[in-house]
């Protein structure tokens, strides 16, 4: 099994709760693999899935549009509705939009969390961003990785599989789809976990207030600001911190491990 590769964990002890797990924009299922482990050993039914377009070449990601990306979360957690009593879903980024979005058309699931999910891009990358995914931009294909994936802890940094340029075309897709999600929000019913660094070079930290501000329906809604780690917190210096965050919010609301209905 490759870094990047999807993942699939019983854990420990079989349960009846599944979680399924989303990466990021240009990246793969390595960045959610430190959580859905945590998880997996606690008993809990994992699967970390690839979205389309990703771990394959930059002409699959510059050919694949948001619905592709929704289309995959939705067949993904259908499938573990089908082997699980309870689901929830976990993103990161990208994967945080996507989980939002089938939150807010899934009522039932146990719980959902977003992981530094962007409603807007800020400062210059944000106008970078329009910019490029304009008229005059759209001449150009694609965008350099400057400095690597927002990552601070180097070690992560240098480990992580993805994608040394962006395709300016795919970067419209996530664009467009932020709007989607954000006039969703108020129709999220699931209870909201929202994690966010304060040191977020990619989507501004005030991105996490605003989720929760319109998920006034969630049953319940959980907001924790972290002081140290930067974009990508599943996998960076307060891994350990979201990871409990995320166990103790899922157990809450899905209940601990118990007599198996999980069928992997």
């Amino acid at each position: 099994m490759g870094a990047g590769d999807p993942f699939d964990f019983v854990g420990d002890n079989d349960g009846d709760v599944g979680v399924l797990f989303i990466h990021g924009f240009t990246g793969s299922p390595y960045e959610m693999r430190y959580l859905g482990e945590a998880f997996a050993r606690g008993g809990t039914a994992v699967r970390g899935l690839l979205l389309p377009g990703h771990g394959t070449s930059f002409d699959d990601l510059e050919r694949t549009r948001w619905a592709d990306w929704v289309g995959a979360v939705d067949r993904e957690a259908e499938a573990m509705s089908r082997r699980c009593r309870r689901v929830a879903v976990i993103g990161q980024s990208l994967g945080g939009l996507l989980a939002l979005h089938h939150a807010a058309r899934h009522p039932e699931l146990a719980a959902v969390a977003s992981l530094a999910a962007p409603l807007w891009l800020g400062g210059l990358s944000g106008r970078a961003a329009r910019w490029l995914t304009g008229p005059l931009g759209r001449r150009i294909r694609r965008i350099p990785k400057l400095g690597g994936p927002d990552v601070r802890d180097r070690r992560a940094r240098a480990a992580i599989p993805s994608f040394g340029a962006i395709p300016t075309r795919a970067l419209g897709e996530l664009l467009a789809l932020m709007p989607i999600v954000e006039a969703a929000l108020p129709r999220l019913v699931p209870p909201l976990l929202v994690l966010h660094a304060r040191r977020d070079h990619t989507a501004p930290v005030a991105c996490a207030g605003r989720i929760a501000a319109l998920a006034t329906r969630a049953r319940d809604r959980r907001v924790r600001i972290l002081d140290r780690s930067f974009h990508l917190i599943a996998i960076d210096v307060e891994r350990d911190l979201v990871a409990a965050e995320a166990i103790e919010f899922v157990r809450r609301h899905a209940g601990s491990p118990g007599e198996s209905s999980c069928v992997m």
